[in-house]
């Protein structure tokens, strides 16, 4: 069993890092590709640095970590896919690992990740896909009625810090399960960041109807816009993604595009017609 491990955090990101040590331990063949920089909220685009005609690639040693090829692409995670499935990176992989990543992609806000993107991508090429994140936006403290989305002052923390290798862990543990559904289907996994001790079990959950964090305009003038970031007020309902992240367990959401066969439109009640102008 090949895996493709990326992210959109980038090749250098810690999470890429834990996740790829881990799974190559539990026995699987690993090869990261990962952007050269950060690609956060790039959802399923189709983007790339190209030099020459040529998309820039070049080998990376993940620090601690040897045997393992590694890549950094100047491009987007989907696109990274869509290279690794026509063998960029050696062997084409059976199943695409996305992260981990830095922050939950939980709720509506899931459509906006490129974590969850690259899985999407290798959905629609009929492979199973994982997209794994670390709520690192959520104290321990948080409750329901916060949106599980108190927000950290992220950049004066240092990354090594956080748990990674609770996210790491139930992540492979989660593998055999995803490998026993129907192709194309992909897991999308939130982990609190607390020690595997802390974290008060797996549940599976729906989609909350709103993302951790909400963009609001904090300034427009002439000739500009100046945007914030701030938690989302909304309170999320019970059983949905987010609501679990706020009662610390790790939760877990099948996601799968739906097939041709589940759809019925009745076309024929529809009438087509040429606009006049």
């Amino acid at each position: 069993m090949r895996i493709l491990i990326t992210n959109d955090d980038g090749i250098e990101a810690p999470g890429i890092r834990w996740l790829a040590h881990a799974v190559a331990h539990a026995g699987y063949d690993v090869v990261v590709a990962a952007p050269l920089s950060e690609s956060s909220g790039s959802s399923a685009s189709m983007t790339a640095v190209v030099k020459d005609g040529k998309i820039v690639s070049e080998p990376r040693e993940l620090a601690g970590i040897k045997n393992i090829p590694a890549y950094g692409v100047a491009a987007s995670p989907a696109y990274i896919v869509l290279l690794a499935l026509r063998d960029a990176f050696g062997p084409a992989p059976d199943i695409v690992l996305s992260g981990i990543n830095r922050g939950a992609n939980a709720g509506a806000a899931v459509v906006h990740s490129g974590t969850v993107g690259a899985c999407l991508t290798a959905s629609h090429a009929g492979m199973h896909g994982l997209a794994v994140s670390l709520d690192v936006l959520t104290p321990a403290a948080a409750t329901a009625a916060s949106g599980g989305a108190a927000i950290a002052a992220l950049d004066h923390l240092d990354d090594e810090q956080h748990h990674w290798g609770s996210a790491a862990d139930l992540a492979v543990r989660l593998l055999p399960s995803l490998l026993h559904t129907p192709p194309g289907t992909i897991f999308n996994l939130n982990v609190p960041d607390l020690h595997v001790d802390g974290i008060r079990g797996l549940r599976q959950a729906t989609l909350a109807g709103f993302g951790q964090v909400q963009m609001s305009i904090a300034e427009a003038g002439d000739g500009y816009v100046r945007t914030a970031v701030q938690a989302a007020e909304e309170t999320p309902d019970p059983g949905t993604d987010l609501a679990a992240l706020a009662e610390n367990f790790a939760v877990v959401t099948p996601i799968r595009a739906p097939a041709e066969a589940d759809v019925r439109i009745n076309v024929g009640a529809i009438q087509v017609q040429t606009p006049a102008f």
